[in-house]
């Protein structure tokens, strides 16, 4: 028969070298997927940057930081801006960025992520300042690319690219949209305006034209006066013209005494 002490002895040696695999191989072995680094800490002091894969540490004494290489974004929450010519206006924005030294970005800065956004607020609102609303509604890629250069930068020592950065929408006060609209109304008036003055001085001018060569060329007007008459009879069936001569009347004014 099995001694039963023997076998409690073995069962005892199972769950004490589970356990003891269970807590120590998690700190041997780490495996890093491949858009992520492992920055490695030795009784913290900086080891050295493992990854991608499986990556082998001491356990108790290497800590690691894992970092994410992909792209990140982050969302620039709402900001009060007051433009150069004294307009305030809500501005958001979104960022993205990633990371391009792992060991800088978790030596040189603590929650680079935080950090990044807090920097993105502020050059925001700083950079939007220097604008006026006008330039700010139709110069969206140049303020776009402002911000970008400032922010990275500024986050160069921390091994951080922006990749981009995008104005997302502004935002005006109710009475600013009133006023644009009065102002984009009266501009269409003038325009319109503009191009009716434009017409009367074109018509002007061919009425012009056309005196002249009817001044030259008697016969113009005749034909002229046979062509309406065409036109009238074409659009009013009912009425009958009959054609005169122009100089049909002279023969009615009396003739001047010599």
């Amino acid at each position: 028969m099995t001694d039963p002490g023997a076998l409690t002895n073995m069962l005892v040696w199972v769950i004490t070298l589970v356990i003891f695999l269970s807590v120590i191989l998690p700190q041997v072995f780490k495996i890093m997927r491949e858009y992520e680094r492992g920055v490695v800490f030795r009784l913290g002091k900086f080891q050295s940057t493992k990854g991608p894969g499986l990556i082998i540490l001491i356990p108790f004494i290497d800590k690691v930081e894992r970092v994410d290489l992909r792209v990140l974004t982050i969302n620039v929450e709402r900001q009060e801006v007051i433009t150069k010519d004294n307009v305030t206006v809500n501005v958001d924005a979104i960022t993205f960025f990633r990371v391009v030294d792992a060991e800088k970005a978790v030596i040189q800065v603590e929650r680079y992520i935080a950090a990044t956004s807090m920097l993105a607020q502020t050059t925001l609102r700083s950079v939007l300042g220097q604008f006026e609303l006008d330039e700010i509604l139709s110069d969206r890629e140049k303020i776009n690319k402002q911000i970008q250069d400032i922010i990275d930068r500024q986050t160069d020592p921390w091994g951080i690219k922006v990749v981009s950065v995008e104005v997302k929408d502004v935002i005006l006060p109710e009475s600013m949209k009133r006023a644009m609209a009065r102002q984009a109304e009266s501009e269409r008036d003038r325009r319109a305006k503009v191009i009716n003055a434009m017409a009367e001085y074109e018509a002007a001018t061919k009425l012009v034209e056309a005196g002249a060569m009817i001044e030259k060329t008697p016969t113009a007007l005749q034909l002229r006066y046979l062509q309406s008459m065409v036109e009238i009879s074409n659009e009013n069936s009912t009425f009958t013209f009959v054609p005169l001569p122009m100089d049909f009347m002279d023969a009615f004014r009396p003739k001047s005494k010599k």
